[in-house]
């Protein structure tokens, strides 16, 4: 394709964006040097006008919580969406800006922070269900054009996803039931951008927990995503995770994509 143009997509999960609007370097300078078209953050923990960013160029696309300082997702793009969905239709946790999907003339765009299973899995039934609407959700829209997601998947898929997955097959995003849901997400249509580039590519993670010098000792997690339509596959031209960039438990990911 010689006149094919590439679009730069990031997500981050930011766990708090007031707090890394606050540190150094700050989100709108990790933002301005990131230059994407596209920008999805989760976990933003903010309340409509509870805080005013500056972004010239971008159209923000916000998806709050009803709950305050919880969850809640946003996509800053370059080019004004023709449309917005902000609820996929679950009976748990549609209320907690989780999702945020953006059509546009070539793709549906949707940033996603899936609902943690919780220590001793106490949330893990309700995550199911929500596996399974956002599963079904992604399926409606890949009928009309082909499906880019991002985000916060809470899960690693597969062994070489964590540092240490033989302790962790009874823990919230390692559990067997959450990684058959994931498997299933896959099988639906979608491809995992980042392991089909590296398939056998270890020690790559986009999550580290803030104890035990976890970051600094590479003790981490893959649960940071970017799926593709199976039917764009062939159109990723790169996939790498942004692991020198600090402000958050996870660091940003990032997809290059041709249209």
């Amino acid at each position: 394709m010689a006149d094919e143009r590439e679009l730069r997509l990031v997500s981050w999960n930011v766990n708090g964006l007031r707090a890394v609007l606050k540190k150094e370097p700050s989100f709108t300078e990790i933002f301005g040097q990131c230059d994407a078209d596209v920008f999805a953050i989760q976990e933003t923990k903010l309340q409509e006008g509870q805080v005013s960013l500056d972004l010239p160029g971008y159209v923000q696309t916000w998806s709050y919580a009803e709950r305050k300082g919880y969850s809640g997702t946003a996509v800053f793009s370059r080019e004004e969406p023709l449309q917005v969905i902000r609820q996929i239709g679950s009976p748990v946790a549609d209320d907690e800006g989780r999702v945020c999907a953006l059509e546009f003339p070539s793709m549906w765009f949707v940033d996603v922070y899936t609902p943690n299973s919780k220590q001793g899995l106490l949330r893990l039934d309700e995550r199911m269900v929500w596996d399974e609407h956002f599963r079904d959700f992604l399926s409606e829209l890949s009928q009309d054009k082909p499906v880019v997601t991002c985000g916060d998947f809470n899960v690693a898929h597969e062994e070489i996803d964590l540092k240490n997955p033989d302790t962790n097959h009874e823990n919230a995003g390692f559990s067997d039931q959450e990684r058959e849901s994931f498997t299933k997400l896959l099988d639906s249509g979608l491809t995992d951008t980042f392991r089909a580039l590296h398939p056998t590519l270890e020690g790559a993670y986009s999550w580290w927990s803030y104890r035990m010098r976890s970051r600094e000792r590479n003790t981490g997690w893959r649960i940071d995503y970017f799926l593709v339509s199976d039917r764009i596959a062939d159109r990723v031209r790169d996939a790498r995770i942004l692991g020198d960039v600090y402000g958050s438990d996870h660091c940003p990911v990032e997809l290059t994509l041709a249209i």
